[in-house]
């Protein structure tokens, strides 16, 4: 809580700083100084068709700071805060589950658990970049991304994320150190060495990327956990459409870890995505989603908010998606999605984002939960009603 407090007393002391010497761009050299950040106020309802509505509220706020002293040097820092109050603070052990983080080092804090009202600060970036070079050597706190595909990412070790949850754009980060180097057009490599408390716990790898026919292609190995893990994945056109693909490979070392049975299992997906251009700027996307082991979950609302990982990015063997988006008008697109599980479950998304200025923008989704009898979301239908407006700065 006292690194919390005193980053924020920090975030202020700048502030003022930062205000006064803001330059005209193009007169002055650019300061070396950035910071920026929204605001944003999130309404839920959830409708099971069982009964039993439940309305939440988030209020969010967030900081992105980097300080570059020099072109080739920079510290970041991103916090979170938010404020959360509604139906979900009855299930119990709530204010755990936010004050819970799942990096190396524990840089969230619950400030307020009075009532019927969370307060929590977290920090998901944090961390000293230099890149002398052709070299770059990353510390601390930051994003991962190795996946390749839009939608499921079977490539990405460090950095799984959930395709339900619309609502935080950064997306997680990992506490690692991260050595890189590029290796001429289009080439690179890439050790990463993620932090734990024990052996079982980190995760060692490397990957390579290269270019060849047209397709950007890369190649993973290492240690992911218990899991050693091999990995391939490529982008590129066909057709004037954008192709996608990844696939891992997880074998375990060990039976059962941290209370979960551990499985050999393969993920692959491949996506597509074109382009029809015109007047509404009409846009699809389709995917597919292979895992050859799934790990079948007790619920879906266990499923719906568990981490993630890259193995478990569904609970069925097959998983298809289609997505369709297009203008409504010049300020507000339209986003249409489907899910559908070999197991009968399906979901279903739709959202419009409308711009009200130039620094405020309203997001309205409805998300549906269903599917047959005995299928994982057709066992408890839901729908879910989000309204979002955000300011950002």
């Amino acid at each position: 809580m006292n690194g919390l407090r005193l980053f924020l007393l920090l975030v202020c002391a700048c502030l003022p700083a930062f205000v006064g010497q803001a330059q005209v761009p193009g007169v002055a050299p650019e300061s070396p100084l950035s910071f920026g950040g929204y605001v944003k106020y999130l309404m839920e309802v959830n409708l099971p068709e069982a009964g039993g509505e439940k309305v939440n509220h988030l209020l969010q706020q967030r900081f992105n700071l980097e300080y570059r002293p020099m072109p080739e040097l920079a510290l970041a820092a991103g916090m979170r805060n938010r404020v959360i109050s509604g139906d979900n603070l009855d299930f119990p052990a709530f204010d755990k589950v936010i004050s819970s983080d799942p990096g190396y080092w524990d840089l969230s804090k619950n400030w307020s658990e009075h009532g019927d009202v969370v307060g929590n600060s977290s920090l998901d970036r944090l961390y000293l970049d230099w890149q002398p070079g052709d070299n770059q050597l990353r510390f601390g706190r930051h994003r991962i991304g190795w996946g390749m595909a839009v939608l499921w990412n079977p490539n990405d070790l460090f950095n799984s994320y959930s395709m339900f949850d619309f609502d935080y754009e950064e997306r997680p980060g990992t506490d690692a150190l991260l050595f890189g180097r590029d290796l001429g057009f289009a080439s690179r490599a890439e050790m990463v060495w993620a932090f734990g408390d024990n052996w079982d716990a980190t995760s060692l790898a490397g990957r390579y990327q290269f270019n060849a026919g047209g397709y950007d292609i890369q190649l993973l190995a290492g240690k992911n956990n218990v899991n050693r893990v091999l990995g391939l994945g490529f982008a590129g056109s066909v057709l004037g459409a954008g192709l996608r693909g990844e696939v891992s490979r997880f074998d375990p070392d060990q039976s059962w870890w941290q209370g979960e049975e551990q499985r050999r299992v393969t993920v692959a997906t491949l996506d597509l995505d074109y382009s029809f251009g015109g007047r509404r700027n009409l846009a699809g996307r389709t995917a597919l989603l292979y895992i050859d082991s799934p790990v079948e979950p007790v619920s879906s609302l266990l499923y719906l908010n568990r981490a993630l990982t890259a193995k478990t990015l569904s609970f069925t063997r097959w998983t298809g998606y289609a997505e369709l988006g297009f203008d409504v008008t010049a300020l507000s697109r339209q986003t249409l999605a489907v899910s559908a599980y070999d197991d009968g479950s399906l979901y279903a998304i739709a959202s419009n984002a409308i711009s009200l200025a130039d620094d405020w923008e309203l997001l309205l989704v409805w998300q549906h939960f269903n599917g047959s009898d005995h299928s994982l979301f057709g066992a408890a239908p839901t729908d879910l009603l989000s309204g979002r407006l955000r300011w950002s700065f």
